[in-house]
């Protein structure tokens, strides 16, 4: 019988799959529960060893015959400190060592409890990762655990070898032993490129292969890749592939971009034909927290992220394997790889995709956006501000040899007319930038400098505030609660515009942005840099928003 912490299942079931069976246990009674279901597991062999000193020189040899990874594990407090020269000695001889450390629950430290100190992070530098795991009380936790002890374990062998840290919060009662068996757990692998002389993966090619409902997501990537006909040929019929204005050119064909939409109007029952077996993902972020909902609600049976860092990104909850490799270099492999038989698959995404139509809407915002990407020269740059810009912006169809940048690493809306205007400055195209009035009042010092030139324009939506918390569903904005959290102002950025050397166009109405966006768009050379300022009514933008997806919706509904 094994202990009911969850934490603990976790990372004993994980031990056995990443095949660490050597392990030093050390006495305590914090640590018990994880000495009981380690030393009543057929899988180990344990060694017991009473001083923490001796015990982690002595997992140390073990490690160092035949080179695979070994543990130790102790109880709470300085016990743990007792490892610390032993861990130095395994980081500068690269030696796979882990730690495993019993502790008392985050709340009791440093509240005078006994056998307490900080224990997460307590090696520093001396290991390769450190990780304290949550105690279970929620399936969320529970994939939180188990991500956590893949990452450390996954780290022994990774760019070298050495020692990692997991420390382990156990609450009382501890001495419940009431696990017949351990769980069934998710195991993340990884693959450093795919060469035989890292592991073998024919097996991985053989899964590739069979799956039938095969899904590519490309994210956020600033750069233009451009294929070759024969790999795009070979590659391009085998997936669903999902892209948005931020992954640019970095996909072999034409891919659906309109899936956010796609995913708030279509039924229920035709969502679950669009359901992928396989997702593989590249790139950086997504923006459509359509997408993020509808694979965590449908998770597929297994996600492959391709990095160049190897890193472990489990957006959708479901990742199995990490390729540690360009993904450029990983599609061209696969592609010569792939066996020549069709799949429905892709076909049905194209089918329930096709048919949405571009929105047409009243004068607002998304009025605004959708005038200026329909008029948009070519070549050309577009900078998205963060928020309800970068997404209104995907409600559009974007002219070829348009370049889209935006700050999607931590999707705030600081700094996002600094970046664009840096940008510009090495740049021989227009350069557009749409942003609202918070991120322009924001980082309005942006344009206190000499900096850019006649090549920047910049389309300022303004409505007097955030309007994304307009739309929040589940906030409801009383009078107190509506000025705080919304951001509420009566300002303009004509006096600065002006003052530093813009061409000004202040717009009111569908006629005045017409005409404005024909002087705003003209791809000749102009003299000075241009600002057009878009007034619109936050309530009205959010009324007309939910118009059209909620006429989406119907149309959907009567066409099935």
């Amino acid at each position: 019988m094994y202990s009911d912490k969850k934490n603990i299942q976790q990372l004993v079931a994980l031990l056995i799959e990443h095949n660490i069976k050597k392990i030093v246990l050390c006495p305590g009674s914090r640590n018990s529960p994880i000495v009981h279901t380690l030393a009543n597991h057929p899988f180990f062999s344990c060694y017991p060893v009473t001083d923490e000193r001796s015990a982690s020189f002595f997992a140390l040899g073990l490690a160092l015959h035949g080179g695979q990874p070994a543990a130790i594990c102790c109880t709470s407090g300085s016990a743990l400190l007792n490892i610390h020269p032993a861990v130095s000695e395994a980081f500068y001889q690269q030696v796979p060592l882990v730690v495993i450390s019993a502790d008392r629950p985050g709340a009791w430290i440093g509240q005078m409890d006994g056998q307490t100190l900080p224990q997460p992070g307590v090696f520093g530098s001396l290991v390769k990762k450190s990780v304290n795991l949550p105690e279970i009380h929620t399936d969320e936790d529970e994939w939180y655990c188990n991500r956590l002890i893949n990452e450390a374990l996954l780290e022994l062998n990774h760019h070298g070898k050495g020692p990692v840290h997991i420390n382990v919060p156990v609450s009382e009662p501890l001495f419940r032993f009431t696990a017949e068996e351990l769980p069934k757990v998710r195991v993340i692998t990884r693959y450093q490129g795919l060469n035989v002389y890292d592991r073998e993966y024919g097996g991985l090619i053989e899964r590739l292969n069979n799956y039938n409902r095969r899904m590519i997501i490309a994210g956020q990537m600033s750069l233009i890749y451009l294929f070759e006909k024969k790999i795009s040929k070979l590659l391009y019929k085998h997936f669903a592939w999902l892209t948005e204005h931020t992954g640019n050119k970095t996909v072999p064909g034409i891919p659906v971009k309109n899936f956010d939409a796609a995913l708030y109007a279509l039924p229920e029952e035709t969502q679950e034909k669009m359901v992928p077996d396989l997702v593989i993902t590249y790139g950086g972020h997504i923006v459509s927290k359509r997408l993020k909902q509808f694979l965590r609600k449908h998770p597929p049976r297994e996600h492959w992220h391709v990095s160049l860092d190897g890193e472990v990104a489990d957006l959708y909850g479901s990742l199995t394997t990490v390729i540690e490799m360009d993904p450029f270099e990983f599609l061209e492999k696969i592609a010569y790889l792939l066996e020549n038989r069709t799949t429905e698959f892709p076909r049905v995404w194209e089918n329930n995709t096709r048919n949405l139509p571009e929105p047409e809407f009243a004068y607002s915002e998304m009025a605004a956006i959708g005038a200026l990407i329909k008029s948009l020269p070519a070549p050309a740059a577009l900078h998205l501000g963060n928020s309800s810009t970068v997404r209104y912006a995907q409600l559009y169809t974007l002219p070829e040899e348009v370049e889209v940048c935006c700050n999607r690493g931590t999707s705030g809306i600081e700094g996002s007319l600094s970046t664009a205007i840096g940008y510009s400055v090495c740049s021989d195209k227009l350069n557009f930038v749409v942003l609202g009035d918070l991120s322009f009042f924001y980082d309005m010092n942006a344009l206190w400098n000499v900096n850019y030139g006649c090549n920047l324009r910049i389309l300022l939506l303004n409505n007097g505030g955030g309007e994304i918390f307009q739309a929040l569903p589940g906030l409801k904005m009383e009078d107190k609660t509506h000025r705080f959290v919304t951001a509420t102002h009566k300002t303009s950025a004509k006096g600065w515009a002006e003052e530093r050397g813009f061409a000004y166009f202040p717009v009111h109405n569908a006629e005045e942005l017409t005409e404005a966006m024909t002087t705003f768009t003209q791809p000749t050379p102009y003299s000075q840099p241009m600002l057009m300022e878009v007034f619109t009514d936050a309530a009205e933008d959010v009324r007309l928003l939910k118009e059209y997806y909620h006429q989406l919706k119907q149309q959907k509904a009567n066409n099935s």
